[in-house]
């Protein structure tokens, strides 16, 4: 049986490893997950670090070949922790990074989602979101190996997240736009140039958005008023080391930027 008391000691060790900037192998035997749903039981104990209320979610894996390259067969949620927000332009430090890759991402700021049994639609998810906003994800994993340990523990190490930077809400309508077709650029300041779209997000952003309100709704979590969802990198994952400036470029979206130490 997977208990309470397990699910506590795996987030335990996990957020040790994150505090750390260490790492293992993976979860020892006798607290490890072995289904999405023990992963999400672990997971949810990550907020028992933070004093801050949840500032929102992330996704994932929501491209095959992201799938298919930490060998998963779907994509993952997990939670964005507040005290892990960086701000636009600032500094962040690759010392202890894993991945050491950034993303660029549609963000969606959202009303409240009431958990329900029936699946929500596109059109009523898009319904409760407030704002759109240009984002830059920055994740990694506690695990020497991410690509080995499989869904439920890559679940547990909270899907990957770490650090995260939110731009300005979009001004104007933006709800009327194809977010499929909409261009993204991820710019290496003086390197190099990563096109994308948001196709690259299970088709579509709101696409994404929607998986993530059902995935939630069927473990029983609602959606907070303000919580924000980033939903997955619309290019390939930039590679970056310390002296580099990301830009992401979301056209009439507007930018975001960080730079790495």
């Amino acid at each position: 049986m997977f208990d309470t008391q397990k699910a506590r000691t795996a987030s335990r060790l996990l957020v040790t490893h994150w505090d750390n900037g260490t790492r293992l192998d993976a979860i020892p035997e006798t607290v490890r997950p072995q289904t999405r749903s023990e992963g999400y039981a672990v997971q949810s104990h990550v907020m028992d670090r933070s004093a801050a209320p949840l500032f929102g979610w992330k996704i994932a894996a929501t491209s095959l070949a992201g799938q298919r390259h930490i060998n998963v067969d779907g994509p993952m949620a997990g939670r964005l922790l507040a005290e892990k927000a960086v701000e636009v332009g600032g500094a962040v430090s690759l010392a202890t990074s894993r991945m050491r890759v950034a993303e660029i991402e549609f963000a969606f700021r959202l009303g409240r989602e009431r958990p329900r049994a029936e699946p929500y639609e596109i059109a009523e998810v898009m319904d409760a979101v407030a704002a759109l906003h240009p984002a830059i994800e920055i994740p990694d994993s506690r695990y020497d190996d991410f690509c080995a340990v499989g869904a439920a523990q890559l679940i547990a190490d909270n899907a990957c997240a770490n650090l995260f930077v939110i731009g300005e809400a979009v001004e104007g309508d933006w709800r009327d736009v194809d977010l499929a077709k909409h261009p993204v650029v991820g710019i290496v300041t003086g390197k190099s140039r990563h096109d994308g779209s948001g196709a690259a997000v299970l088709g579509d952003p709101r696409i994404a958005l929607q998986w993530i309100v059902n995935e939630l709704s069927g473990l029983g979590i609602a959606l907070e008023p303000g919580q924000m969802v980033i939903t997955g990198t619309c290019v390939k994952p930039i590679k970056v080391e310390p002296g580099d400036e990301v830009t992401g470029d979301l056209g009439r979206f507007g930018r975001v930027s960080v730079r790495f130490v």
